[in-house]
């Protein structure tokens, strides 16, 4: 890890915003955490093996009984540089689970700090940082995984999703792209990808994308929203209105949604309607009106 990177993470601190990175108002998908890794089972103690076996965790293994068996782990200080490396990125999974996304980051920097070659502690890491709204360190973590494995298709998922965040769509469109040619099972991908193109105008191909996604079953409020804000820049404002409820019915507040609803019910004449959504999508996120002057979308006084 690079003496700048690890600079910038550790003057963050206790000063790490809690602000989740899906905003009320524009859900964005980030492919969750790489799964935790395998602790080697090399001590003989019965203690040591079921603290190894809990930390390296499952779905049945709870959160805080995780937390608990990799810090003994920890503490006993017995284990080598990669053993430490993995125990702290399982607990930051663990952590992550919990939305404790400071202690998260804690244990993620210690991981890469124990194995600087670990790309999967510096994606989860991203993750983090991208759920507490730090952009820039979010995006230098992707980048250092990316460097350590220039074929990590989750990385170059989750580095698009930061680069959304900032407004720069060609560059998430860029990265999705790559994501989709390691992994095209990765419906994440396809997903922000849809939602990128929709804002750039390439609007043919994003409902190829949405329409994909949904194909496949997995339906969700970002997939929904992104194929409504197609339609409803195509014009079609009744299609348009069906994706917003679907979205709605994912997310009720779901300002993105509410306002794009707002926007094409006052289209189709229904002004009263369309004014209550606009209000309500501006009451729960102020810019949200500013958002879809960007989107391409004629702002509503």
């Amino acid at each position: 890890m690079s003496a700048s990177f690890r600079s910038r993470s550790s003057a963050l601190g206790v000063k790490i915003a809690r602000a989740s990175v899906i905003r009320a108002g524009m859900l964005i998908l980030i492919v969750g955490l790489s799964g935790s890794s395998g602790l080697a089972q090399t001590s003989k103690k019965s203690s040591s093996l079921k603290n190894i076996e809990v930390c390296n965790g499952s779905d049945r293994v709870s959160p805080e009984a995780r937390i608990e068996a990799c810090t003994a782990f920890i503490d006993a200080g017995e284990g080598s540089a990669n053993g430490f490396a993995v125990a702290h990125n399982n607990r930051g999974n663990a952590h992550s689970a919990k939305a404790d996304y400071e202690g998260a980051i804690k244990d993620f920097v210690a991981a890469t700090r124990h194995n600087p070659n670990y790309a999967k502690a510096f994606n989860n890491l991203g993750v983090a940082y991208l759920r507490t709204g730090s952009h820039d360190l979010a995006l230098s973590a992707f980048q250092e995984a990316l460097k350590l494995n220039p074929n990590y298709a989750t990385a170059f998922a989750n580095r698009a999703a930061a680069f959304l965040k900032r407004n720069a769509y060609d560059r998430a469109a860029q990265d999705y792209d790559e994501a989709i040619r390691l992994d095209p099972k990765l419906e994440a991908a396809w997903s922000g990808r849809c939602w990128a193109r929709a804002i750039l105008g390439a609007l043919q191909a994003a409902m190829e994308d949405c329409d994909m996604v949904l194909r496949s079953g997995a339906g969700n409020a970002a997939t929904y929203d992104s194929r409504a804000l197609i339609n409803l820049k195509m014009g079609q404002l009744s299609a348009a209105i069906d994706d917003y409820n679907a979205a709605l019915r994912y997310a009720p507040k779901l300002a993105s949604a509410l306002y794009g609803r707002g926007v094409a019910r006052f289209k189709l004449g229904d002004t009263d309607g369309g004014n209550r959504d606009i209000l309500e999508a501006r009451r729960i996120e102020a810019g949200i009106a500013e958002d879809f002057v960007r989107y391409g979308v004629p702002q509503r006084d």
